[in-house]
């Protein structure tokens, strides 16, 4: 199921995900699992700004802003996991 895998940054405009793996370690990790990104959360991109950087996801009931680089290490498959 691995190939199924993408990067958050990837998504489209409301296209929903679940997150499966966040492939970075430390501050960062930490950072975001406190944000509520785990895996078995649904996510999507509710807007970017006009250069792409940040984005704001909708998990959890809010809104979070997320800049693309940490994005790209959040991987996701897409659709609503049962």
């Amino acid at each position: 199921m691995d190939g199924a895998w993408q990067p958050l940054s990837s998504l489209k405009i409301d296209e929903p995900a679940t997150v499966e793996r966040i492939d970075v370690e430390g501050r960062t990790r930490r950072r975001l699992v406190e944000m509520g990104i785990t895996p078995g959360t649904q996510v999507s991109i509710s807007r970017r700004a006009p250069l792409g950087d940040p984005m704001e996801i909708r998990l959890r009931g809010y809104v979070l802003t997320l800049r693309e680089e940490d994005a790209q290490q959040i991987q996701v498959s897409k659709g609503v996991r049962a």
